[in-house]
């Protein structure tokens, strides 16, 4: 991986238990997260950890990979955070595996700050200058997507992502809502580098120590 990881933030009108609901739990991640069709948690990799699968479908392929994930519900400064590590055997997907983070912190006006980083070894080249930037724009647009939704703008599901080619519904999600690097940074840093601590301690989802 390199020094080109994924970063998003938003700010949602939203207790942190609402939107730790809406992201913890598998069947409702995949309603407003576009990169995702199915998850399907299958065994504990220990007491705490989680491993998964998950399934993106498309008219063309569907890619399988597995994944390990782990969350601090209880955290001394008051945050959150939920670390994962991912992976695909799958010769066609942009992806072969990555690591991230989501990080939960809740503000002064009862609203929460979500925020992302990520990174990952591409699947597919030189055609990764192309890959990256779409997968950040999904990532934005998803994080968007479930703002509206915690924030009584729409069940997640009455915005497909064709909204995008529909303007005049001025209540659509919109990537360009989010921030794209932490303030004062660049898109193009290490996003990681304030990773909580138990990503470092996740084991390989695909098996290797």
């Amino acid at each position: 991986m390199g020094n080109r990881g994924i970063y998003v933030e938003t700010v949602i009108a939203a207790d942190l238990e609402r939107v730790w609901a809406a992201t913890q739990d598998p069947t409702q991640h995949v309603r407003w997260d576009v990169r995702f069709s199915e998850i399907l948690p299958e065994r504990d990799a220990d007491e705490d950890a989680v491993r998964f699968s998950y399934v993106r479908r498309s008219p063309v392929h569907d890619v399988h990979g597995t994944g390990v994930s782990i969350g601090e519900r209880r955290r001394p400064d008051g945050t959150r955070t939920s670390a994962l590590r991912f992976s695909t055997p799958d010769p066609l997907s942009p992806i072969r595996s990555g690591r991230g983070y989501w990080r939960y912190v809740p503000t002064d006006d009862g609203r929460t700050r979500f925020i992302t980083g990520y990174d990952y070894d591409s699947g597919w080249g030189p055609l990764d200058l192309v890959v990256r930037p779409f997968l950040g724009w999904a990532t934005a647009w998803s994080f968007d997507r479930l703002r509206l939704w915690l924030e009584g703008g729409g069940e997640p599901e009455a915005w497909p992502l064709t909204s995008v080619l529909q303007p005049w519904r001025r209540g659509r999600p919109r990537a360009s809502r989010t921030l794209r690097a932490p303030a004062g940074g660049s898109r193009r840093a290490d996003h990681l580098h304030d990773a909580p601590a138990t990503l470092a301690a996740l084991p390989d989802p695909g098996g290797d120590p």
